[in-house]
Formats: structure tokens, sequence, C-alpha cells
């Protein structure tokens, strides 16, 4: 039951939201459902179609509803058009309209009139298939907090009259960066979690790779699209490697190359050849999947061709610059010509606001410096950065790295 409803319940709220125009009565329809299964499916067993099941239960329900409430009328004069045309995953000549509700509800779903962490919450729920206690216990916040930004989130999309569609393509542009930056969010804090006991939420990372594998599918002739899927095929490869066996961090230049998952890398690269043969050379997250390459071409880490990564974050700087591109494209240069010029560029970072209380500039100072052996000043960064993590598992790595100066 649980394996159906992740499969099914995008489609099926996509599918519902399409008829009666509201994401908030779409999921209370495909939950209805959801209740009408746990209760007849252990008798009955699972019907050969279990989505198409789902939506005519839901379907049937939105119909019983309008019956009772005439304020439904409009809704259900929809669904009763629609009926003849029902594009449920039977359906033969329904492919295209079921990936267009699907399409409809990632644009809605991170509409920009929502908070990015509304945008977060609600595209778990109504795209990953999430509980509000898993993704308050992904993000660790109180299930009471989730809760509130999704029912929020409904609220201000229907108070907006947000339309259920795909935007004209004047604002696609804009709409399409803020799908992709929640995905890339999603995924971060599953590959780094930003607190807790645990390094990575594997959990997250998966939900989020998926999610951008059904866009690429949803949007084919769209670059950064593959880009984004590259970039996270890629570092989903590394995953294994990245936890010793007692959950401590193994950073990138320990880790054992050949846990690294080979699959997942031919994708990654497979899905950065599409995205540059679509025009995505020189966009941010093709430019960042090429880096991403970079490492996962490199045999030992000394085959790393650091050169070309610090050409590539030149260029991402360029495109979308911020701080920690800056950081990053530093420490490139650090591997690429020396701790010394990379330390250069690095305290010219150290009066940035944005990375006062961010952990990794004082850690990766402390690594250039121990390079230098000027070990003191290394152990200070260490504990400092040690301190303004908020995860359990990294603190313990930069206290580790204060004992051994």
């Amino acid at each position: 039951m649980e394996a159906v409803w992740r499969i099914e319940s995008a489609r099926l709220i996509a599918g519902l939201a399409r008829q009666v125009r509201d994401i908030g009565l779409a999921e209370e329809l495909a939950q209805d459902a959801l209740v009408t299964a746990l209760e007849k499916w252990p008798d009955t067993g699972i019907p050969r179609n279990p989505g198409a099941w789902l939506m005519t239960t839901a379907k049937n329900r939105a119909v019983d509803l309008s019956r009772r409430d005439q304020n439904y009328q409009r809704k259900l004069e929809q669904i009763g058009r629609d009926t003849d045309n029902d594009h449920t995953p039977d359906a033969s000549t329904g492919v295209g309209d079921i990936n267009d509700d699907l399409l409809r509800l990632v644009f809605t779903a991170c509409h920009p009139v929502l908070s990015t962490e509304a945008q977060v919450a609600l595209t778990l729920r109504m795209l990953g298939g999430l509980t509000t206690d898993e993704i308050a216990r992904a993000f660790l916040v109180a299930e009471s907090t989730i809760a509130q930004r999704i029912v929020r989130a409904k609220k201000t999309l229907a108070k907006a009259g947000v339309p259920f569609e795909v935007p004209p393509e004047d604002e696609r542009d804009a709409r399409l960066a803020a799908v992709l930056g929640v995905i890339y969010l999603i995924f971060n804090e599953g590959y780094s979690a930003t607190a807790g006991q645990d390094l990575m939420r594997p959990a997250l990372c998966a939900d989020a790779l998926r999610l951008a594998r059904v866009l690429a599918g949803l949007m084919p002739r769209e670059a950064e699209v593959h880009g984004l899927v590259a970039l996270l095929e890629i570092q989903a490869s590394r995953a294994k490697s990245r936890v010793g066996s007692d959950g401590e961090p193994v950073l990138l230049l320990a880790q054992d190359r050949a846990r690294w998952d080979q699959l997942l890398i031919r994708r990654g690269l497979a899905a950065l050849k599409t995205a540059e043969t679509l025009g995505g050379l020189g966009r941010p997250y093709t430019l960042q999947a090429s880096i991403a390459a970079c490492h996962a071409n490199a045999r030992t880490p000394e085959d790393t061709n650091w050169l070309r990564i610090a050409g590539l974050y030149e260029a991402l700087a360029l495109v979308a610059p911020s701080p920690i591109v800056e950081l990053n494209h530093a420490v490139a240069i650090g591997m690429a010509f020396g701790p010394a010029v990379g330390l250069e560029l690095l305290d010219e970072l150290r009066d940035e606001p944005t990375l006062k209380d961010y952990h990794l500039l004082p850690s990766t100072r402390g690594d250039l410096l121990a390079k230098l052996g000027r070990t003191d000043e290394a152990r200070a960064e260490f504990e400092r950065a040690a301190g303004l993590t908020r995860n359990e598992r990294e603190r313990a790595l930069l206290l580790s790295r204060v004992a051994a100066q």
C-alpha cells in the first residue's frame, strides 16, 4: 500500500487538481480514496491498475461531496465534462495528459507566491508522497510546523487564485528556476544534513533524484533540467563512500572510489551530455555537473583535473555568483596552484556577511593553513568551525582535526 501510494499519489493529486482546480481539495479526495483502499483491498486484493482504481474512487467521492454541497456545483459540472475524457493511467491516449497534469502540479507547488520553505514542504507532500511526519523528521522541525506550512501554502495558493497550469512561456524560465532550486535544496539537505546525528539523509536524496528524473521526462528539451539530473546522479554515486562504518564523515579525497556507484555515474554523464547537446553549456546546473564529472572521471585523487575544476568554478561565478561559489573556487585554486594561493583568495571572503556563520569557511581555512604548516592557526579555525556546525558528525570530525594539529 505504501509503495502504491508513493508511485501513484502525485499523478492522482495532479489529475484531480486539474478537474477541481483546488490542490487542497484534490489532496483530500486522494486521501479519501486511499482510506477506502485500505478498507477494501485487504479483502478484494490490489486491483490490476491501482492508480485507475484510486482515481475512479476519488472522482466518485468528489461527486458525492458536490451533491451534498451546492458550493461544489461548478466543480461537479467540470468533473462531469471531464468524465468522458478521463485520462487515468490505463487510458490509451492519456499519457500526455498525465504528464501535463504532473507538470502543472510541479509549477503550482513551486509558485513564487509561496516561500521557499513552503515550496519545499508542498513539493515533498504532493510530488514526493511524504507524510508531514516524514518531512518534519527529514528537516528536524516539529511535525506541527510542517503541517502549518502545508496548510498555509494551500490557503495562499487558493487566496491568490493561482491557476493550475504550466505558466506561459515568458514566465516559464523564472518559474522553472524555482522548481529546480527546490529539488536541488531537497537533495542538498539529504546529502549534507544541516543538523542532527546523521551526516546524510539518503531518503531525501532519493526523493530529490526521483523528482528530477520525473521532471526530465516531463520537460525533455530543457537543458538545465538534464543538467540538474546529471549533477544529482553523480553526487548520489558517492553516497555510500561518504560515511564510514561508524557513521563518521569521509572526505572526498579519502573516499574509496571503488565504492562509487558506476551506474549512477554513467547515468549522470549521459544526462550531462544531453544537457550540453541542448545548449546547457555555461548554465549553472550543467556547470556544476561538469565539476562533479571531473571527480567522477578521476580514477584516483591525484588524477583529478583541478585546473579544469577551477576554470569551471570561475565560469559558474559569472553566471551564478555567490560567496559559496567563490569559496569552492578558492579550494580548487588551492588544489591546482598550492595552498598559499588558495588561502589568499579565501581570505578575501572573511568579511563576507553571508559566510559569517558558515562553518565551511573556517574549516576550509583550517585545511589550507594545516597544509602550510601553520598548525596553531589551523587548530583555531577547526575549533571555530566545530562551534558553528549543527551536525554532530561534522562536529566530531572537526574536533578530531583540532586534536591532530
